[in-house]
């Protein structure tokens, strides 16, 4: 058999549409990372709240987080006779920061958190998550 009448198979080369579908999914795939980035990962507000540490614990089901409650100070009168306080739920990822917090419940705290658009279960059951503790000073009882 002559080799040289044998034909050559070439390797088919992709159509204009297959082209076309693979940069759709590119670009695709790129806006649905940076939707997850900005919703979660993106730092949306930052700031300090101060008052009384009300619990710090640590739970859930499969990701064990640390959760946290301050009561911060002041009133706001509600009807006739009633006062209102405000309650700060937060989460915590630090481990250190943690176990100061479950030591000293009932302390007076001043904590600078971090405000997500979103939750992730490894980051805990609140958008506000605390990175620093800035004072702390026991509560006169």
């Amino acid at each position: 058999m002559d080799n040289s009448s044998s034909v050559q198979l070439q390797p088919k080369k992709a159509g204009a549409f297959a082209k076309f579908m693979r940069w759709v999914m590119f670009i695709t795939i790129i806006i649905l990372a940076f939707i997850f980035w900005w919703k979660y990962y993106y730092v949306f507000g930052e700031g300090v709240k101060s008052g009384e540490l009300n619990y710090a614990v640590k739970k859930g089901n499969i990701f064990k987080t640390y959760e946290g409650k301050l009561i911060q100070s002041g009133f706001r009168a509600q009807g006739v006779a009633g006062v209102q306080s405000y309650e700060f739920e937060f989460s915590v990822t630090n481990d250190s920061i943690a176990n100061v917090l479950m030591n000293n419940s009932g302390s007076y705290f001043d904590l600078h958190y971090k405000e997500y658009k979103g939750t992730v279960p490894w980051r805990g059951f609140s958008p506000f998550i605390v990175d620093k503790i800035i004072t702390m000073r026991a509560m006169a009882r």
